[in-house]
């Protein structure tokens, strides 16, 4: 069996090539914070992140890139990595990658609300004078955002993503990721939690736009619970907040490699929100899916 050929790496994922039209992306356990990535992997996140993925795949009605989920059936492993790899890892089809983000904001938060509050950019150009930090938006808005060659996000104006991509290819992606967030939010509110903004990536297969990558996780999303929820208060996440809190509290570390040691109490906490945020969101415990997949 010849060696999966590695492609790409990121703060989270591997990607390898399978076949021209086939990628295998898998989910590590690494976390990042303040785009570094930190020495401590947090126990099940990439199983978290793939598993919730599965989840919105099978219940959203748009076309995406997953083929399928069951390492076991993935013939191209090796036994052992079928093991290593279970609960992790999506067999996908290989999408040219439409290269902008896809930002939908429900709520006035994070980057968009420190923008706001200094006094408007491009991710709130469209918003009217008054709001709170953690405002409910009178409408979700789509403010798209490209890489850099630094691997940071540059937010677009709505100028520059119509010009970046086209104003049809522009409309297509702006209705499409508004769609697919307005019914994860409907879904979410039935559970208690609040879908407060998310981001979407899309690719091209044989001239259709698919959803490709992650969708809805905790650390494409963030997620609130409902009954915490208020204008102009801090809102807890179900995500990586216990490493962000904790290393805010850091004296004397700059935000730059390296980070500090976590202790195991931050990496349990964290360990812990991310199974808490698959279990409200799927209504099932997260061992049942780790048996599913093999990889208990």
């Amino acid at each position: 069996m010849a060696a999966l050929e590695h492609i790409g790496s990121g703060k989270v994922r591997e990607i390898f090539r399978v076949d021209d039209d086939h990628l295998l992306i898998v989910a590590s356990d690494r976390i990042s914070a303040f785009d570094v990535v930190l020495g401590e992997d947090i126990p099940h996140k990439g199983q978290v992140l793939t598993g919730v993925s599965l989840h919105w795949f099978d219940l959203l009605d748009t076309p995406h890139h997953l083929v399928s989920a069951d390492t076991r059936e993935m013939d191209f492993l090796t036994p052992d990595q079928q093991e290593k790899y279970a609960g992790r890892s999506m067999y996908v089809r290989a999408a040219e990658v439409i290269p902008m983000e896809c930002v939908i904001r429900g709520y006035l938060y994070g980057s968009s609300w420190k923008e706001y509050s200094s006094g408007g950019g491009p991710t709130t150009e469209h918003l009217p004078d008054g709001l709170d930090m953690a405002s409910k938006l009178a409408e979700p808005i789509f403010t798209p955002a490209t890489k850099a060659e630094s691997g940071h996000d540059e937010n677009l104006t709505e100028a520059e993503a119509r010009e970046f991509v086209g104003n049809d290819l522009y409309e297509e992606l702006k209705q499409r990721s508004l769609d697919i967030y307005n019914r994860g939010a409907d879904y979410a509110a039935q559970k208690g939690i609040i879908l407060a903004d998310t981001k979407f990536e899309f690719g091209m297969v044989d001239g259709e736009i698919i959803l490709i990558d992650e969708v809805l996780t905790p650390d494409s999303s963030r997620y609130w619970p409902a009954d915490a929820w208020g204008p102009g208060a801090t809102m807890p996440s179900f995500d990586k907040q216990p490493v962000r809190d904790w290393l805010e509290t850091q004296d004397g570390w700059d935000k730059t490699p390296p980070a500090p040691a976590m202790p195991d109490d931050v990496v349990q906490a964290t360990s812990d929100r991310y199974i808490e945020a698959y279990e409200r969101l799927t209504e099932r415990a997260f061992t049942d899916y780790l048996d599913e997949v093999g990889a208990s």
